[in-house]
């Protein structure tokens, strides 16, 4: 019994003490060194193990001296750097109001579902499953190739406006819509290779607004597929000063490759103006789907003032390494 608490005891330092230099090394930003992006990810995983950590170290130490008090002060600088960084999601205000009910009409409202299907996932039928029983009025997929721009073909009787760029690098994207669609524009931010949408959408009751869907490469480097190693990410920041020029209402949502606590996405929120929907309403986490704990939330809405929500939801699995997500808003103003 004493061997298993020595053993437990020594374990439980040498957790906590790489999750206190993770939590160390995510402070770090605007470095050419993809992993410093990486382990800014998994905060919610840092301050669950710190946590535990703390726990377990409290219940089993013995003996009092410097580096034991180093230690819980590390573990408690841990849970406080990724609480302060997860919290405001879980129990913060609100940045997109919820609509009112009085005020939430079929000609008022759009709903917009992302779906990251996988380059190589073959399950189109259980997708396809998921937009029947949600019926969305726009629906982003992405990733998706020639094969599964075939697959999802008979969605065009629903949808009769869509814009399509099915590749097979891993970034294909495809938009189809019950709304009117005007302005239609793909436009390559940082890769040439790498598209993005912009369209202007109208609501049944006439109202106009701009959707850009958004897919940048990922943070970790690729043989394979398209990746900015060596480079720095910009797609967000020449995004942001694209939205200066628009008028309308904005709404940017994709697979933003990113996590909303990142300085990159809470620098483009700043630029642009925009409210994250996810902010005081919770994780929903849709990455990683075939992981039971390596989860974060990568798949994203930005909207304007105006917008208010109606619903917001993590779709089930279908065979991706996404969930799918779905947001219902209606416009205010």
């Amino acid at each position: 019994m004493q061997f298993l608490r020595k053993l437990l005891y020594y374990l439980v330092i040498g957790v906590g003490t790489v999750v206190t230099l993770l939590s160390l090394l995510s402070l770090i930003y605007d470095v050419s060194y993809w992993y410093t992006k990486v382990v800014d990810f998994p905060r919610v995983q840092y301050l669950i193990v710190g946590a535990i950590s703390l726990l377990l170290f409290l219940l089993l130490n013995r003996r009092w001296n410097v580096p034991t008090v180093a230690f819980i002060l590390g573990l408690l600088a841990t849970i406080t750097i990724q609480a302060f960084a997860v919290l405001p999601y879980l129990i913060g205000p609100k940045q997109v109001p919820d609509a009112k009910v009085g005020d939430v009409t079929p000609d008022n409202t759009a709903s917009l579902m992302l779906a990251n299907v996988l380059v190589t996932n073959r399950q189109a039928d259980a997708l396809l499953e998921i937009v029947q029983a949600r019926d969305p009025d726009l629906l982003l997929v992405m990733e998706n190739d020639q094969w599964w721009a075939e697959r999802l073909a008979p969605l065009r009787e629903r949808y009769p406006h869509t814009i399509e760029y099915p590749a097979g690098n891993g970034y294909g994207m495809s938009l189809y819509s019950k709304l009117a669609l005007a302005d239609e524009r793909t436009l390559f931010f940082n890769q040439d290779s790498v598209p993005a949408f912009r369209v202007r959408v109208t609501l049944p009751d006439g109202s106009p607004f701009i959707l850009y869907a958004m897919h940048p490469v990922a943070p970790v480097p690729s043989k394979q597929y398209p990746d900015n190693q060596g480079e720095k990410e910009v797609a967000f920041e020449k995004l942001a000063d694209r939205l200066a020029n628009d008028s309308l209402p904005v709404m940017v949502a994709g697979d933003f490759n990113d996590v909303t606590w990142s300085r990159t996405a809470r620098l483009f929120q700043h630029r642009s103006q925009l409210n994250n929907v996810r902010l005081g309403r919770g994780l929903y986490n849709t990455f990683d789907a075939t992981s039971c704990c390596m989860r974060w939330p990568l798949d994203h809405y930005f909207v304007s003032p105006g917008f208010a929500l109606v619903e917001l939801a993590r779709l089930p699995a279908f065979g991706s390494d996404h969930f799918p997500m779905y947001a219902r808003f209606t416009l205010t103003e």
